[in-house]
């Protein structure tokens, strides 16, 4: 076995891994970067613990490899917008609340927490972030879920969540992982990229049942066992 090149996301590259690229390259001449890529992680079963191809990483790689002189890359044919970068801030369109609550949780009734990524009420909340967080709104890169907490119609709390950080020496040194590990369970792990209780609700009675009742909704979206709603019951 030849000598390793690189090392990239895990994955060790060998003399005979760029072989198979520029001759996956030579032997499609018209294909784009884009289309190489994905065809490359098929080849090589490089997907996410979801199924979805790692194509973004494996674009990369290639990039990588491409500035490193170990492939010759087709010409780039555009330079799509970054949209993490360029991305406007949410307008703020909807109405949101101009009353405060001033009512003990139980008298909210059931409360329902609603995954809105993709759906008609992302704009809503992407509106709450930018309007009411003190980090405002930006973009979350890689997997992520969004959700509000509705009383009624009437949005009383916002979170996020996205896949956690690769590497992150203080989080693994207290876990007590080693490199091997951590790559094996790094999925099972969500980061809470952002809470938000709404300005005019009191934080003191509505923060841990509403973070209690999120985490087992996150942990059903992340088995693809969760419905896009579900309620539950405020306590007396």
């Amino acid at each position: 076995m030849s000598p390793v090149l690189l090392r990239y996301r895990g994955r060790e590259i060998r003399s005979e891994d760029t072989a198979f690229i520029q001759r996956l390259i030579a032997q499609n001449p018209r294909w784009s970067r884009r289309r190489l890529s994905a065809q490359l992680c098929r080849a090589w079963n490089w997907v996410q613990p979801n199924g979805a191809l790692r194509d973004m990483v494996c674009r990369s790689l290639l990039l990588q490899l491409h500035r490193a002189g170990l492939i010759e890359l087709p010409a780039k044919r555009m330079s799509p917008p970054n949209n993490v970068v360029e991305r406007a801030a949410p307008a703020l369109t909807l109405p949101l609340w101009e009353q405060p609550r001033r009512c003990p949780l139980s008298q909210l009734g059931r409360l329902e927490i609603r995954q809105v990524r993709r759906t008609a009420q992302e704009p809503l909340f992407g509106q709450l972030m930018q309007a009411h967080h003190y980090l405002r709104y930006t973009q979350p890169v890689g997997e992520h879920l969004k959700y509000l907490v509705l009383a009624g119609s009437d949005p009383i709390a916002a979170m996020a969540w996205s896949s956690a950080p690769r590497h992150l020496a203080a989080r693994d040194r207290f876990i007590g992982w080693p490199p091997e590990v951590r790559r094996q369970h790094l999925h099972l792990i969500a980061y809470n990229t952002r809470f938000l209780i709404m300005p005019k609700v009191p934080t003191y009675c509505y923060t841990s049942p509403v973070l209690s009742c999120q985490s087992n909704s996150v942990c059903g979206s992340a088995a693809g066992s969760e419905d896009p709603a579900r309620t539950f019951a405020t306590a007396a």
